[in-house]
């Protein structure tokens, strides 16, 4: 395939740009090395543009053609600098040209580095490549946003709930105005394909609003006196400085269903979010600080894996923080219950799951089929609710497995901001083997493999095929432990005792789903299954307005709804002796 190299400087203020022509796969392959040597994502489809520093024009390279261009451009690429160079699909901006995104952390309204001056890289999992680099914090950078929320704490917590629900909306208003930006941001840190970021961004904006409106609905009680001089009366006050530990998979949801209800309720927050994922918290932190989110009520520290340990223990263990809501595996979220109870904090914990997708002989196949793709797939299976074990009654075993395996095989895997991709990568390479070992077990263990079965090389070492097993047994790796990729695992079933019996058969609790067109078993089967959420003929389940949380090893708490500002909040009772 041959092209011309084209030169064209769009002012002389601005740097220059080459316009590419539509490339072979050979070619593409290629260039895609060289995007990753650029240090910057790399877009499939329609006209590329690389853009170059005005120096380019002084000495730009001969005409030829694409292929052999590539060394010529890689060492200029090295003569400017790759810092200064950017692939890109036009009309979208590279992640580095984005305004919201921070390479600083964020303490007391102001972007601070690391005391000790190290960073970390942030590493795109679709392209490999390094996004940036942010503060690798400690335990002394710890608690000096623990001392910065508890100082503005002190005139926060006198605010009206009015007040904060004012500046709540405009928070809101500015994450729904900058909803495209937050989403990339989503995307390239995370891998999530892009049209589900922009699904992430408006359902976490939605806590935010939601809780705008419940900090004026944080009401109290009077109660009847027994005695005729007494008059007794209950309110609410915010519990203190909460420290927010929030995970990858959805890092812009899982901060503002915590902070949302706790900014509601007049309490402080320091948030650290997962180390594969910081940007999009210090993106919405800018934001907060643009709505009028005071000095020290909402701060981001992010740190490397080799200090996460130590930073959540100071935030579990110090006098000043009154609350821990974690979101994360559950070994890790039983040490946090562990270092907390040193102190008695308020604790809520999320943790992982393990779900059941029943569909029982009298369901809508077609409709259990739409239902397990949504609560499968989402993320490329990697939710805490995502179905986990699929349990087919008997009767229609062959049937759902066949029609599930022809949906499946229409997903498509492959970069996140491409249009027809379903499914990215997983986030990093420590989960794409651990899904490889899940699914290895259940093949040496006599499972059939249906489709898949093996990582998916072709789009990159941290993706995976979506994988259909069959014949599963109880024995397997991936009947008792949350898969956490895009697997599914069917087991089949006799009977509805059975079926309940096997969905309980786990230390996790919370969510399941079931499949019925009777409406006696909906009941009995909604009330029997031991989970905190239940999905009734309907594969998503998640919203503001609903309580989010488990039972069980799945943790304690609940997240959205009215009930999530409970977690951030004191019940105190008053009574006045009447003369």
């Amino acid at each position: 395939m041959h092209g011309k190299w084209k030169t064209t400087p769009s002012s002389p203020d601005r740097d220059s740009h080459i316009d590419l022509p539509v490339l072979s796969s050979q070619t593409q392959h290629e260039m895609n090395t060289l995007a990753n040597y650029a240090n910057e994502g790399f877009c499939r489809n329609g006209k590329r543009r690389l853009i170059l520093p005005r120096k380019f024009l002084e000495h730009p390279p001969d005409p030829r053609n694409t292929a052999e261009g590539l060394g010529d451009l890689k060492a200029l690429l090295n003569q400017y600098g790759s810092l200064t160079s950017r692939m890109t699909m036009h009309p979208v901006r590279t992640l580095t040209q984005l305004n919201l995104i921070q390479d600083k952390a964020f303490v007391g309204g102001v972007w601070k580095s690391a005391a000790s001056g190290k960073t970390f890289n942030v590493i795109n999992p679709s392209s490999g490549t390094v996004l940036g680099a942010v503060p690798d914090m400690d335990e002394s950078d710890t608690k000096a946003a623990i001392e910065a929320a508890h100082k503005a704490f002190l005139t926060w917590s006198k605010t009206t709930g009015k007040e904060r629900s004012s500046i709540l909306r405009n928070w809101f208003d500015l994450l729904v105005k900058n909803e495209n930006e937050i989403a990339r941001i989503v995307s390239s840190e995370s891998g999530k394909a892009f049209k589900e970021a922009i699904g992430e961004v408006a359902y976490g904006n939605s806590f935010i609003e939601w809780f705008s409106e419940e900090a004026r609905r944080i009401h109290g009680e009077v109660i009847s006196s027994p005695v005729k001089n007494k008059e007794m009366v209950i309110i609410h006050q915010p519990i203190g400085v909460a420290a927010l530990i929030t995970p990858w998979n959805f890092p812009l949801a899982m901060i503002t269903r915590k902070a949302g209800a706790a900014l509601a309720a007049g309490c402080t927050c320091v948030v650290k979010p997962a180390e594969d994922t910081p940007l999009t918290a210090l993106a919405i932190a800018n934001l907060a600080a643009e709505a009028g989110i005071p000095p020290g009520v909402f701060n981001v520290i992010t740190s490397d894996r080799q200090h996460a340990s130590s930073v959540g223990k100071q935030l579990c263990e110090h006098p000043l923080v009154a609350g821990i809501s974690f979101t994360g595996s559950t070994n890790v979220g039983k040490l946090l219950y562990k270092q907390c109870s040193k102190g008695l904090k308020r604790l809520g914990l999320e943790l992982g799951g393990n779900a059941p997708f029943v569909v029982f002989k009298s369901a809508n196949i077609e409709q259990a089929v739409q239902g397990a793709i949504a609560s499968k797939f989402r993320n490329a299976g990697q939710t805490c609710v995502s179905a986990n074990r699929f349990l087919i009654q008997e009767d229609v075993f062959d049937e759902f497995v066949n029609k599930l395996e022809d949906k499946m095989k229409a997903i498509v895997i492959g970069d996140p901001f491409d249009e027809k991709v379903n499914i990215g990568p997983l986030i990093n390479l420590t989960q794409a083997k651990k899904v490889k070992e899940l699914v290895d077990d259940a093949l040496a263990k006599g499972a059939k493999l249906r489709l898949g079965g093996k990582p998916a090389l072709s789009c990159g070492e941290r993706f995976f095929e979506p994988t259909l097993l069959v014949d599963i047994t109880s024995s397997m790796d991936c009947f008792r432990e949350e898969i956490f990729g895009p697997v599914s695992t069917c087991f089949k079933f006799k009977s509805e005792e059975e079926a309940i019996a096997i969905a309980n058969n786990t230390k996790s609790g919370l969510a399941g789903y079931f499949y019925t067109n009777e409406i006696t078993q909906a009941w009995r089967v909604a009330k029997a299954l031991e989970v905190g959420m239940v999905g009734i003929n309907e594969g998503v389940i998640s919203s503001a307005e609903a309580p989010f949380g488990g039972i069980k090893e799945s943790g304690f708490g609940r997240e959205g709804s009215h009930h999530g500002i409970e977690e951030f909040s004191y019940v105190k009772y008053l009574c006045f002796g009447l003369a």
